[in-house]
């Protein structure tokens, strides 16, 4: 029989206007899943700190850069961008209302309140594939973290941002020489592809080791000018 500490505790359940969001413990760990599908927890962290890491490396010491992160999850990319002066403005997309709250008011509060109080960063609620079409903001960095990877989305609507149309509206709010980066579950040669297609330059991925399975990864690409 599986003891109590073996079982997830669901802390919160929400339905909102793309499904169902759900905030549960397991052990020592926090965890968020989307209509049933798992997005992230809160036990490691590296793969969410290394996309905010790689694409501050590939902007070659700009100075403040303004960084667009797509996902607020449990809040490590936030809290690892905040912890970092060379970084300008930090702008945080997410959708969810509940997740927000959960940062705000919540269990995830304690990962990420120091970086919420930081001046330099804020929280848009919407839609990240909308935003990235209807802004009028640009940005240095786009690190985006909304599904488990280019083929693997959490609702079928956010296939449309890995497409060709999509990574265009990406680099239409990428400063020249700006970097986009996206993480995913597993390596993607045909989501390399579609970025070279698209325009990117200097298209490479960054592996994490896992313990078990298919590296997690970064891809990254340039927009020119």
């Amino acid at each position: 029989m599986p003891s109590s500490y073996d079982i997830p505790e669901v802390l919160d359940r929400r339905e909102g206007p793309h499904g169902e969001v759900v905030l549960r413990r397991h052990g020592d760990r926090l965890e968020i899943i989307a209509n049933g599908c798992f997005l992230m927890d809160t036990s490691d962290g590296r793969s969410e700190r290394l996309l905010v890491d790689a694409a501050l490396d590939t902007l070659d010491g700009r100075d403040r850069p303004h960084v667009l992160i797509g996902g607020l999850g449990v809040g490590f990319s936030l809290a690892h961008a905040a912890a970092d002066p060379r970084w300008g403005r930090i702008t945080v997309v997410e959708r969810e209302h509940a997740i927000v709250e959960w940062h705000h008011d919540g269990p995830l509060s304690a990962l990420s309140a120091q970086a919420l109080a930081d001046p330099r960063a804020r929280i848009v609620e919407a839609d990240l594939v909308a935003h990235v079409n209807e802004t009028s903001d640009t940005y240095d960095a786009l690190c985006l973290d909304i599904d488990n990877g280019p083929g693997w989305t959490v609702t079928e609507g956010n296939g449309n941002l890995y497409r060709e149309a999509g990574l265009a509206s990406c680099a239409r709010v990428l400063r020249p020489g700006g970097v986009l980066a996206v993480w995913s579950a597993q390596p993607s040669p045909e989501f390399e592809e579609t970025l070279r297609n698209a325009g990117f330059q200097r298209v490479r991925t960054e592996e994490i080791p896992v313990a078990r399975g298919v590296p997690d990864v970064v891809h990254l690409g340039i927009r020119p000018g």
